[in-house]
């Protein structure tokens, strides 16, 4: 096979016998390079360029992430949370936003200016404006398009896509499509009369279809491990439209991060309000009854009588009020945690002290304004949501628990509190039953005044932190252009890139080939697979306008091939130790099967022996396809022939079926070039050609022809067509097998190798015909030396 590697005497594989085909077709790698990079340049020439929109932002560490619990934060109890930076990637880069984005800047609607080859889009300055009639609902949903064309400065025409009839409209007028009424108005700050005969293309795209392409194009990169800077890069064919695209995204994350904290805010104030509402109504009763209770009994001033027994039970009053204020707090907050259906946002920072219950309830908050985030694009069977309604309920049973135990506590110290007072109390059981009314009425007076007074303080501390919210991040770099030169098509890395499918595609090609070729094509790949078995020759393939028959003298390079092939033939038969210089030698001539060359080889051979000077019988032994007669046909030697035969000559297969018939009177001598060869044809085809060969016949008639002849050459049948062949094998000295470069198979090869180690083929040898000039010698590095002078490429002529 061509593709078997030549080796070096140390056995390494030769380099240049790797490489020789593909040097041999070097012409096809130059020519697809240049195709190569012609189609590079027009791809770069043709496709519209990105370019590279780049900024930088810093997210936040939030250091009081639960501030707008402040209402809570007397209690201690909820602590600062920092952002996750990845986290905050994708809240950055989620669908919602770009949904935000895409509306805002209007990028669902596309102008594109249809040009010969390239098309451009419009963004900032579009010749003409598009206003839908229709319902939003309608338009931010659908996939459209239309043409539209410019006149002049009133008029245009519109067509849809799908049949593209241009109709005649005016500026300002109601259009009818797919979406609704549309209206398209001039832009007044251009000169219409430049585009006029101008054809555009409007595509409506639906919203989330734009914010999904803007999702994956949008790449949002964490600077440096462990920093809170990110970095936020788009391709974009048009540079402002990737800077607007940018600094939106950023202002609607960070309008996002404050909407959603001044949404915890009036959630707190709601709360507040509901319970300063309740608490004052408690009040104005409290102060109505000490009121009445002093004006109807004519009291005035009772301090002086129960002064000492208020300074004894001050101390404890004291406790027992911030206990009840604390009971007060948790109750109402516990009974607003037992109403909650659904996962609404819980007040914060109210005044508890216990922190469990502060860091709950922040923690609760967090996730309830992620799932209600989530919701906008989402459902609730999402598996996402569904986790975080679990986390949610499983954070609303551990406050449940921890308002139940605090409600508990705070239970058990004000009734020891009130049991400590009781004691005092009845110190002063014999005071006027009016001091210990008002006292009462009093104490009441102060524990609800003291709420109302603590729940007004906290909805303005609630109100003054929330009117100060800051965003979630700080922007570095507001987008600008990475670079002047577009990322995309990068000339250098398409040129290259052509340059390298130049040279891979005629490698693979010819590699391709290489490897499933299976023929042979020359001597040294023949050599590869007959072992001991020598090729003695190798001969060129003849054109169609070269002669195939030699003639005397010729210096051609078939017939320098031929007198090597004689040469070694000589020199094999006369090596042999029965070689007798006076008898005749019978050469074989045959093949796999018919077309390979045997009767080119056998005619040729037979007149360069003749041009030596010795005297050669041809012998036409392939009676089931004579070819001899056709050769001289091609040759335009059939007069010649057809001379021969008219004189009553007969041929092979007359000679074996009449045995009356002498070898002398089937033999036909042929003059061409001034040489003389006899002949004898195969004569009539047979019915019965395999008897005829197995008669006495054939071998009293090469027992004959042996002693008036130098050389006997047999034109014989093909080997894997007919056991022709085998059947007279015993008279031959030596046996051509002819194959055919690029025909003959490599696995063929070992059928004549196989019946010679059988002993039924003599004296095997191979010639390799129809050699391609390029591959005649080693590898087409050494030829003949005797053929057509062809000049080099690379020389010209003086």
């Amino acid at each position: 096979m061509q593709n078997e590697k030549q080796t070096t005497p140390n056995n390494n594989p030769d380099v240049s016998t790797l490489i020789q085909p593909y040097v041999k077709n070097w012409k096809w790698f130059v020519v697809s390079i240049i195709l190569a990079i012609t189609f590079a340049i027009l791809y770069i020439r043709y496709t519209v360029p990105e370019y590279a929109i780049h900024a930088k932002v810093k997210i936040l560490e939030d250091q009081n992430s639960t501030s707008e619990l402040g209402a809570f934060t007397d209690l201690g109890v909820f602590g600062g949370t920092g952002n996750n930076v990845l986290d905050e990637i994708e809240t950055l880069n989620s669908r919602t936003n770009l949904i935000e984005v895409v509306k805002e800047l209007g990028l669902n609607k596309r102008i594109i200016a249809i040009g010969n080859i390239k098309n451009t889009g419009l963004y900032d300055n579009p010749p003409f404006n598009i206003n839908f009639l229709g319902p939003d609902s309608i338009v931010q949903k659908t996939e459209s398009a239309f043409y539209i064309r410019l006149i002049s400065d009133t008029k245009f025409q519109f067509a849809n896509i799908e049949n593209k009839t241009f109709k005649e409209f005016s500026f300002g007028k109601p259009i009818p499509s797919s979406l609704g009424d549309l209206i398209i108005t001039p832009n007044g700050s251009l000169d219409m009369t430049s585009y006029s005969g101008r054809d555009f293309e409007v595509k409506i795209s639906p919203l989330a279809a734009r914010a999904e392409y803007y999702q994956r194009k949008i790449l949002i990169t964490v600077t440096e491990e462990f920093s809170n800077i990110i970095s936020i890069t788009l391709n974009d064919a048009i540079k402002e439209r990737g800077k607007d695209i940018i600094n939106t995204l950023i202002d609607k994350y960070n309008q996002n991060a404050v909407d959603d904290k001044k949404a915890i805010a009036d959630r707190t104030s709601n709360f507040i309000n509901d319970r300063i509402a309740d608490i004052y109504g408690n009040l104005s009763t409290v102060d109505q009854s000490a009121e009445d209770f002093k004006a109807g009994r004519g009291i005035a001033d009772i301090a002086t009588q129960t002064n000492v027994n208020l300074n004894i039970g001050a101390a404890n009053q004291q406790e027992l009020q911030n206990a009840t204020v604390q009971l007060e707090i948790a109750s109402s907050m516990k009974d607003l945690v037992d109403n909650q259906d659904g996962y609404e946002l819980l007040p914060a920072n109210v005044g508890l002290t216990d922190q469990t219950i502060a860091s709950t309830t922040a923690r609760y908050n967090e996730l309830a304004l992620e799932r209600r985030r989530l919701l906008e694009s989402s459902n609730e069977k999402n598996p996402i949501i569904v986790n975080l309604d679990q986390q949610l309920d499983g954070l609303k049973r551990s406050m449940k628990s921890s308002l139940n135990s605090v409600t508990n506590n705070l239970s058990l110290q004000v009734n020891s509190l009130s049991n400590q007072l009781s004691k005092i109390n009845s110190r002063i059981f014999s005071a006027p039953k009016n001091e210990r009314a008002l006292r009462d009425i009093t104490r009441q007076q102060q524990t609800t005044e003291s709420l109302y007074l603590y729940l007004l303080q906290k909805r303005e501390e609630s109100q003054i932190t929330f009117a100060s919210a800051s965003p979630k991040s700080k922007v570095i770099d507001r987008a600008y252009l990475l670079s002047k030169a577009p990322v995309s098509p990068k000339m250098p890395v398409v040129l290259l890139a052509s340059v390298i499918l130049g040279l891979l595609v005629p490698f693979s090609v010819i590699y391709g080939k290489d490897i499933l070729d299976n023929k042979i094509h020359n001597k040294v790949n023949l050599e590869k697979l007959t072992g001991d078995v020598p090729v003695l020759a190798e001969l060129p393939k003849i054109s169609k306008k070269e002669n195939t028959l030699i003639k005397t003298d010729e210096r051609t390079v078939l017939a320098e091939s031929l007198r090597i092939l004689r040469t070694n033939l000589d020199f094999i038969l006369k090596s042999r130790r029965n070689f007798n210089e006076s008898r005749g030698k019978t050469i074989f001539v045959t093949s796999s099967v018919p077309g390979e060359g045997k009767t080119l080889v056998s005619f040729n051979l037979s007149m360069i022996y003749a041009n030596a000077g010795k005297r050669v019988l041809l012998v036409g032994a392939d009676i089931r396809n004579p070819k001899i007669y056709e050769f001289y046909k091609e040759n335009n030697l059939d007069k010649l022939v057809k001379s021969a035969m008219n004189k009553g000559k007969k041929g092979l297969t007359d000679f074996l079926s009449n045995k009356t018939l002498e070898p002398k009177e089937i033999i036909s001598p042929i003059l061409e070039n001034n040489e003389t060869i006899d002949i004898i044809f195969a004569g009539t085809i047979p019915p019965n050609p395999t008897e005829l060969l197995m008669s006495e016949r054939t071998d009293e008639l090469f027992e004959a022809v042996r002693k008036k002849y130098d050389y006997i050459i047999v034109d014989t049948a093909p080997l894997m067509v007919v056991s022709d062949t085998l059947l007279i094998s015993k008279n031959a000295d030596q046996t051509l097998y002819v194959t055919r470069a690029g025909i003959t198979e490599t696995n063929v090869v070992g059928f004549p190798i196989k019946l010679q180690k059988e002993g039924k083929l003599k004296g095997l040898s191979f010639i390799v015909n129809g050699v391609k000039q390029s591959n005649l010698g080693y590898g087409g590095k050494y030829g003949y030396g005797y053929g057509r002078t062809v000049k080099k490429w690379w020389k010209f002529s003086s």
